[in-house]
Formats: structure tokens, C-alpha cells, sequence
């Protein structure tokens, strides 16, 4: 098999050489799937003693000895070096093979084959052995290709999740990325083409019914280099990458190419001390995996156990930060991720804290120990927040802050639904005057509004000019502007009394500013459907130019 490096038995059967001496397979049959790491040609009695396993053995049969013991002993010790065949050209020797081989063989389940023609051994170990180098070079030909797929992934901005996710879809198996503490930082999902279980379920599996033992096959690459959490100090190991054979076997190759990418991570790793950043990732994933519904409420209790979230029996709490467009990420997610852990730890409740490079969002979901103390956490968490965008440098770089909005409380059953509901609302509550944290429940216009700019903004920014248009061009072009007058009187629900307290105007002032908006909007202001329909154009507009 190209894939181990080496070929199977049944390939070299199929070769010119030993096709030509009309080879005969008398026992194992089915093990011809069997490597065959080299071949060797001997025909003295102890040539076991120099094989160290996985050869095609070539004889005449000379050391094979003549009494149906040494026979046996011949093939049994040979079948416990684990070669992958043994091969006997059969002549002046033995006309036929004895049963006492034959039997010993298949008893061994070794793979025996008898060949009917002579043929040259050096041909026959020549042509093996060529097509075993050729096998080497096709497995580091597809190590590299595996290698140079990572670091085009990196230059172009990938990041570390982005070289795991290609090496799991190379192995067709979960890839996992661990601090040198055994603390897990990300996991990537493999591609095998066959149903397999979360990285999550699995590595929780691992830890806690295997005790941390690997399963038989799989593949554990150190990363090397200085300085982790939890590690040794410079030259030792600063984390490790482990490869788990759950969809299918993991093969030499797979490891090659692992040891490649740990060398690209150790550069990485050693660069940007990313270590934070990948476990905040890792926790952002499975927050949005949980949001957009991938991962089924029973399950989610154990996944989140994984990432260190042990809530009580009381309500769950979403939370989302959304930073504004003018935010630039790069550079400032591993020191946002340290500095809101930092902040958060103080906040004395269950937190489990991610982040979203691509979508700028920072996903959070508590644990309450009831309905009554949210808006106290709400408060806490949101200062939390802003101190660590603040100290990451990510707080105001556009002028305006980041976004906070909390969520609907409940159960698991009901996160799914809050952490999408306060994704999309922190989204929409953009541009919004600034508050501490806003609440998903009062956001259900704002909302809307933000979904219909996405669906047809030209339609939106159509009835915003049909609604308030006349107005905001008078105020585009007078000193005496009027949608402050209106914003005003509308949040007062048409008391005019204290509109005209809040604005500082007298009666009289305030009569004749609604008496000139209703003259340039041509409409009631009495009119309900009419403030309905202003108070919508007014929300709306801040998505229009």
C-alpha cells in the first residue's frame, strides 16, 4: 500500500518477478493485505534471528529443515518475527511443500506461497524494492502537499484553526491541539466520508472514560518550543497534536504530515503565543455550533464540560459583544481573549467564554442561579467586557464602543435559540445610542429592521426617503434642525408637555416645530398609523445613508 509506505504482499505477487515463477498462495490468503517493508533471501535454519518483521522471505527451502518438527519450528519462529510472507520456490528441494509447513503456516495465519517456476531472486528483490522506495516518495510527496497547503493557509491569514481543520480533513479523523498540561485548546473535525462523533464528545471520551489513555492508532506529535501554559521552559514541549482513529486507521503518512504542520504551529505558537486565542476559539466554535443549531441540546452539558463550563442547576444566560465594523482584529483577539478571562473571573459565576474572529463577535453564556440576579450579572458581565476590549485595545477604534447584548435565560433547550436571538440583535444594535448592554427582548424592532436592510436595503432606504425624506433635507440644509424635535416627541409617546421639558422649549415653540414637520411631511401627527410609521422610518434610518 503507497499509503503505508511500503506494498502489500498481494502487489508483489502481481510484479513481472514473481509472476513469472507462477506463484501459488498454500496458506493465509487472506492476510495478503500484509505490508512488505523489505525483502530478504536466506536459506540457512535461523534466519529469523535476522529479520526484524514485515519482510517478503525468499528460499529454496534449504534451512527449512527435514523432520516435521523443525519444519514447524522453522515457521513458527519466522511467523513470530512477523514477516509478511515467506515465499519458496520450489525444485530439487521440495518438489512440494511438506504439510507440516503448510499446516504451520495457516495455523500462524502467515501468508505462504509456493512458486512453480524458478525465478532470479535479485530480479524479484529488485523490482519489491523499487516499488517500496516509490512508495516512500509518494508518502513524503503527499506529507509536503499536505505542508505546503498549511502555509498558504497561513500567509493568507488562516490562523492555527485553519492548518488543523486541513490536517483533519487529510486524515479523515478529529484533530486536537493540547496544551503541554493536557489542556485542551482546539479541535478540528475530520472529513472521512462516514458518520462520526463530536471532536468534543470524543475528546471527552478520551479524558474521562480512557482516563487520558490514547486508543491503539493514534498519532501524538509533540510541538516544540518555550514558554507554555502550563509547560516547561524554553526547548521543551509547548504543546502537542494528537490524532485520533475514530472514522478510519491513521497511517504513516498521516503522521508525517502531522509532523510537519507541529513544525509550523511551533513557529506560530512561538510568534504570536497563541494559546489563548485557540482555546477561546475553540469555545467560540462550540458556542455558534450550539447558536446555529449543529449541536443537539441533550449533548451540549458534556461538550461544554470539555471546555471547563460547569453550571449549576439554575438558568442559562447568552451574552454577545459585537465590535463595529472599524475594529481591526488582527493581532488583538489573543490579548482580547486573556484580558476578558481576566475580567470575568471576577464576576463569581460559571462563564464559558469564546471568541469569532470573522464575524468580530465575543460569545458568552452563563450559569445563573436564578431568573432574579440577571440584570446584576448582565451589568457585571458587561463591564467585564468593555474593560477587556478597553485593555486589548479594541474598545473605541472607530469611535464608537462594541456592542453588548444579553440574552433571553433558560435551560439548554432554550440556549440554541438565546445565543442566535443575541448573536443577531448585537448585530442589529450597531449604531444604537450607546448603553451599558442592551436587552435582546426590547430589540425585536431594531431587529427586523436590521434583517430587512440585509434582505433589500434598497427597500428599506426607500421608505425611510418616503417617510421622513422632505424633513431630513430641511434639516440638511437649515440651522434649526427638526428630527430631534420628532425622535423626541414620538419616544414620549405625543406628550407634549414633556417634550417640551426634555427639549428646554416653551409651548408655544414646541406647537409651532410639530406644526412645521407636519407641514413638510404632509401627514397627522395624531394620526396612529402615521407615528407608527415615523417611528420605524426614525429606527431605520441610521441603516441608510
Amino acid at each position: 500500500m503507497e499509503e503505508q509506505g511500503g506494498i502489500t504482499v498481494r502487489r508483489a505477487l502481481e510484479l513481472p518477478g514473481l509472476r513469472g515463477g507462477l506463484p501459488e498462495v498454500v496458506a493465509g490468503a487472506d492476510r495478503l493485505h500484509r505490508t512488505v517493508r523489505w525483502v530478504h533471501a536466506g536459506e540457512v535454519p535461523n534466519i529469523a534471528s535476522l529479520l526484524k518483521g514485515g519482510e517478503l522471505l525468499l528460499t529454496t527451502g534449504i534451512g527449512i529443515g527435514t523432520r516435521p518438527a523443525d519444519q514447524r519450528a522453522f515457521v513458527r519462529r519466522l511467523a513470530e518475527r512477523g514477516i509478511a510472507a515467506l515465499v519458496v520456490e520450489l525444485g530439487a528441494r521440495f518438489p512440494r511443500l511438506p504439510v507440516a509447513v503448510v499446516e504451520s503456516a495457516r495455523a500462524a495465519g502467515m501468508p505462504l506461497v509456493q512458486l512453480h517456476r524458478e525465478v532470479p531472486f535479485v530480479s524479484v528483490t529488485e523490482e519489491v524494492h523499487t516499488e517500496i522506495v516509490n512508495g516512500h516518495y509518494a508518502l513524503l510527496r503527499r506529507a509536503e502537499e499536505v505542508h505546503r497547503r498549511c502555509t498558504e493557509a497561513l500567509l493568507a491569514g488562516g490562523g492555527v484553526p485553519h492548518v488543523l481543520r486541513i490536517l483533519a480533513a487529510f486524515a479523515g479523523n478529529p484533530v486536537f491541539l493540547e496544551a503541554a498540561d493536557g489542556r485542551l485548546l482546539y479541535a478540528a473535525e475530520g472529513d472521512g466520508g462516514t458518520p462520526c462523533a463530536d471532536p468534543l464528545q470524543v475528546w471527552e471520551g478520551l479524558r474521562g472514560q480512557r482516563g487520558g489513555e490514547l486508543p491503539a492508532g493514534s498519532v501524538l506529535v509533540d510541538v516544540p518550543g518555550g514558554g507554555p501554559v502550563g509547560g516547561p521552559g524554553p526547548g521543551g514541549v509547548r504543546a502537542r497534536l494528537v490524532l485520533l482513529p475514530v472514522a478510519g486507521l491513521l497511517l504513516p503518512v498521516h503522521r508525517m504530515a502531522a509532523e510537519r504542520a507541529a513544525g509550523i504551529l511551533a513557529v506560530v505558537l512561538m510568534q504570536a503565543r497563541q494559546e489563548e486565542e485557540l482555546a477561546a476559539r475553540g469555545r467560540g466554535d462550540f458556542l455558534t455550533d450550539l447558536a446555529e443549531g449543529r449541536i443537539p441540546a441533550e449533548d451540549a452539558p458534556a461538550r461544554a464540560r470539555v471546555l471547563g463550563f460547569r453550571p449549576g442547576d439554575g438558568p442559562l444566560l447568552p451574552v454577545v459583544m459585537r465590535l463595529t465594523a472599524g475594529h481591526s482584529p488582527a493581532g488583538g483577539w489573543a490579548l482580547l481573549a486573556r484580558a476578558v478571562t481576566d475580567e470575568l473571573s471576577r464576576v463569581g459565576v460559571p462563564v464559558l467564554v469564546g471568541v469569532r474572529p470573522v464575524e468580530g463577535r465575543v460569545p458568552l453564556l452563563l450559569g445563573l442561579r436564578d431568573e432574579a440576579e440577571r440584570t446584576a450579572v448582565a451589568d457585571r458581565v458587561a463591564a467585564a467586557l468593555r474593560a477587556g476590549a478597553e485593555r486589548a485595545g479594541l474598545d473605541r477604534s472607530d469611535g464608537h464602543p462594541p456592542a453588548v447584548v444579553v440574552g433571553v435565560a433558560g435551560g439548554w433547550a432554550a440556549a440554541s435559540a438565546g445565543l442566535r436571538h443575541a448573536a443577531e440583535t448585537a448585530a442589529a444594535a450597531q449604531g444604537l445610542p450607546e448603553r451599558p448592554w442592551h436587552d435582546a427582548r426590547r430589540l425585536d424592532i431594531d431587529l427586523l429592521l436590521w434583517r430587512l436592510h440585509r434582505h433589500d436595503g434598497a427597500a428599506l432606504a426607500a421608505f425611510v426617503d418616503r417617510a421622513i425624506g422632505p424633513l431630513r433635507a430641511h434639516d440638511a440644509a437649515s440651522r434649526s434642525p427638526l428630527l430631534p424635535t420628532l425622535e423626541t416627541y414620538l419616544a414620549h409617546a405625543g406628550r407634549k408637555a414633556e417634550t417640551a421639558r426634555e427639549l428646554h422649549l416653551n409651548r408655544q415653540t414646541l406647537y409651532n416645530r410639530l406644526a412645521r414637520i407636519a407641514e413638510l411631511l404632509g401627514t397627522d401627527l395624531d394620526d396612529p398609523q402615521t407615528v407608527l410609521v415615523l417611528s420605524l422610518a426614525l429606527r431605520a434610518r441610521r441603516h441608510t445613508p
